[in-house]
């Protein structure tokens, strides 16, 4: 059991979260712990859904490629989070929420409802779905990674608000996608090798 990569997988996985709480908080948006949880729920969701299909790869893969292939998947979506933070154009639904998570707010009630935590737990669930697979098929733990998933979504995005409100940084924000990307690459470089 690899705990230190489901920590590494749950942290990185939800730095999306954090800096759409930054953001929320620097617009004055709140959510309540009910809303919170349900959107720490949808990440939680995706992540499992993802490793228990990236579970069904893993059965069918030789187990002496399990490691590699899943490195390589987690290597590829690392490059593709850093690619992303670098491109500046064509975005699509998800990287607009991303962008601009005060969107979620339909009403401009300055309130998350529940309709909207729903929308926006869909949302950074997408995020998790590839990192799942590609998780799984390394072997990572399912049951300890979906749950500090959700603990991670459920601290982050509440942790986020108060330091957009605090006006502490928009820095995370920024910077989020490719420090997401640098982290899934060394995960993927330490399940390599373990």
């Amino acid at each position: 059991m690899h705990i230190l990569s489901s920590f590494l997988f749950a942290f990185s996985a939800n730095i999306d979260n954090l800096a759409v709480g930054i953001a929320y908080g620097i617009k004055n948006l709140k959510i309540n712990i009910l809303k919170s949880a349900i959107v720490a729920f949808m990440s939680c969701l995706g992540t499992f859904g993802a490793m228990m299909f990236g579970k069904a790869i893993y059965h069918l893969v030789p187990k002496h490629l399990t490691n590699s292939l899943g490195s390589i998947v987690l290597i590829c979506l690392g490059l593709w989070s850093l690619y992303e933070a670098f491109k500046t154009n064509n975005k699509n639904s998800y990287e607009q929420i991303m962008d601009d998570p005060e969107k979620i707010d339909k009403d401009k009630s300055g309130i998350i409802d529940t309709r909207e935590a729903l929308v926006l737990g869909l949302a950074l669930a997408v995020n998790n779905i590839g990192m799942g697979i590609g998780a799984s098929i390394t072997g990572i733990n399912l049951w300890i990674t979906s749950l500090l998933t959700f603990i991670f979504s459920f601290v982050f995005i509440p942790l986020g608000i108060f330091l957009g409100q605090k006006y502490f940084s928009n820095l995370i924000g920024k910077f989020a996608s490719i420090l997401s990307g640098i982290i899934i690459i060394c995960l993927a470089i330490y399940e390599l090798f373990i």
